[in-house]
């Protein structure tokens, strides 16, 4: 009878461990939601008919984005300024990083002039390298 009531009395104490893989489980799903709304949102922030090429590579890892829009606006990293505010900026960010880049997006429909203004507002900046941004032709391999 001991021993029954020795028993019973080691099932009735608390429990000492935490199970903590549940906890992983929805950090992961956060994680995940995360990363793919902050992508969605980054492409939505501006609206740029980009040209397509059959031979358009992968996506650019870039530490500046400089968009121009169909009326020829130039914005950096998503806010609009004129030409002589983004050369500032962009020789600020080679000062901090000598290896920075940058990704330049123009609509389809902006002048090629004003594509390779942009062009020399990067190279005189002090940039290292830059990239055109296109988007893939539908149909065309990867």
């Amino acid at each position: 009878m001991a021993a029954l009531e020795k028993v019973a009395s080691q099932d009735d104490g608390p429990i000492a461990s935490i199970n903590i893989i549940p906890f992983v489980d929805i950090v992961l799903v956060l994680l995940v939601i995360f990363i793919v709304t902050s992508a969605a949102i980054v492409r939505a922030s501006l609206k740029v008919d980009l040209p397509r090429a059959a031979a358009a590579g992968a996506k650019v890892a870039s530490t500046l984005n400089l968009v121009l829009d169909k009326g020829g606006a130039l914005a950096l990293d998503g806010r609009p300024m004129a030409p002589g505010a983004a050369r500032a900026e962009l020789q600020a960010a080679v000062a901090r990083d000598p290896a920075a880049q940058a990704v330049i997006a123009a609509d389809r429909t902006v002048p090629y002039g004003k594509v390779m203004e942009v062009i020399d507002l990067v190279k005189g900046a002090g940039l290292s390298g830059f990239a055109l941004d296109i988007e893939r032709a539908p149909g065309s391999p990867p």
